[in-house]
């Protein structure tokens, strides 16, 4: 099994690519330990020590470090957790199977909403997966749009520009109705 790694645009977060599927639908983020006893893969990256995040993809992991970590010192044992998880035949997910990023909205907002959605679906999610990471909606309240950032792109240092710069013209562009967008802790 060869394994691929990519920078992202967060110096703190490497992309690794196994070259198989991570998960079938959606995605899910491991922001601390404790939230990753629910897959037997994060748990094997975070047990490397140094990791403070792990975000799967359809077919990337995304692997956060400790600020006082060296990639150089750390990315061979998580090479090995990945390799050693999918040689185990382990599953990556037990349980529930991963969150699709879609929060529910009716009312008379539900128009907007859906084309807010199928924006960040066809426009801005395959770029940000790119760079390692995902984006979800969280909600739309006059004129505001509330995503939370993942992966690679939760505290990355050009988040906030690509927040506003990026996504918020572009909601804007293309849906008169949209003001502003707003970052959202999940």
């Amino acid at each position: 099994m060869f394994i691929q790694t990519e920078s992202t645009p967060n110096p703190a977060t490497l992309k690794f690519l196994p070259g198989q599927t991570v998960l079938e639908m959606g995605t899910a983020d491991f922001p601390t330990q404790e939230a990753a006893e629910k897959s037997p893969l994060a748990k094997r990256i975070y047990a490397t020590g140094d990791v403070t995040g792990v975000f799967f993809g359809n077919d990337f992991v995304t692997v956060t470090k400790a600020e006082t970590a060296q990639w150089d010192h750390i990315k061979p044992a998580i090479l090995g957790a990945i390799m050693e998880h999918y040689q185990s035949g382990a599953p990556v997910l037990e349980g529930e199977q991963a969150a699709s990023g879609h929060a529910e909205h009716t009312g008379e907002d539900g128009d907007i909403v859906r084309q807010i959605k199928e924006l960040l679906d066809t426009r801005v999610r395959p770029a940000v997966a790119q760079d390692g990471g995902d984006i979800t909606f969280h909600g739309f309240d006059r004129g505001v749009v509330y995503l939370h950032m993942q992966g690679a792109c939760a505290g990355c240092p050009s988040s906030t520009l690509t927040l506003k710069m990026g996504i918020e013209n572009l909601l804007r562009h293309y849906i008169p109705e949209v003001l502003e967008v707003r970052p959202v802790a999940a």
